[in-house]
């Protein structure tokens, strides 16, 4: 997060993509620095019930294609920086790479993507956290909980290992791990 702060106190103009659930400390935080913020929550689109479809054996499962098309709708080379949190962790499996795919296209060459990994100790009952920028280097952490009051679909959905990380973001130019607090990795990832 540092690093990510650097960029945003040092420039102004840059285009954000916070992919968390709308967050007023977000948008407060990125407006006052004169950047322009975009918000789309994409873990409580990932559970819509409308993405799921029957197979050719019959089976239902999670259009990801159909996902990516309505919830990533952004032109090429448009991001500096995505705030991905901890998406991946949560996300059903067929929806990460394809994610990750056109978050690649929709940022620009040098942008910057944060992700959160949690580590193999998180255990599967890990709570799935929004994440607030409350200061440079600050973040307050809140728990997640669909509307409605429904937690369904946000139980830890595996835990990434370091070569999974570097796979899932192979197309990238350049990955750095940090090691956080709360069994969290914190990764910030070079378009």
């Amino acid at each position: 997060m540092a690093e990510i702060s650097r960029l945003l106190n040092s420039q102004e103009g840059l285009c954000v993509l916070d992919l968390g659930s709308t967050s007023a400390h977000n948008i407060r935080f990125l407006t006052e620095r004169g950047h322009k913020n975009y918000s789309d929550d994409l873990l409580a689109a990932s559970v819509d019930p409308d993405l799921r479809v029957r197979d050719e054996q019959g089976n239902m499962v999670i259009d990801s294609k159909k996902f990516v098309d309505e919830n990533l709708k952004y032109q090429n080379g448009l991001f500096d920086i995505v705030l991905c949190w901890n998406l991946p962790d949560y996300m059903e499996e067929g929806l990460v790479k394809p994610t990750v795919d056109r978050l690649w296209s929709a940022m620009k060459p040098g942008g910057l993507l944060l992700a959160f990994f949690h580590t193999r100790d998180a255990g599967p009952d890990a709570p799935c956290y929004r994440y607030h920028i409350t200061g440079t280097d600050t973040l307050d952490m809140q728990q997640v909980k669909l509307p409605g009051g429904s937690k369904s679909g946000l139980r830890l959905q595996r835990v990434f290992n370091n070569r999974h990380i570097e796979n899932l973001f192979r197309d990238f130019a350049s990955i750095k791990f940090f090691l956080a607090r709360d069994n969290i990795r914190e990764v910030l990832v070079v378009r």
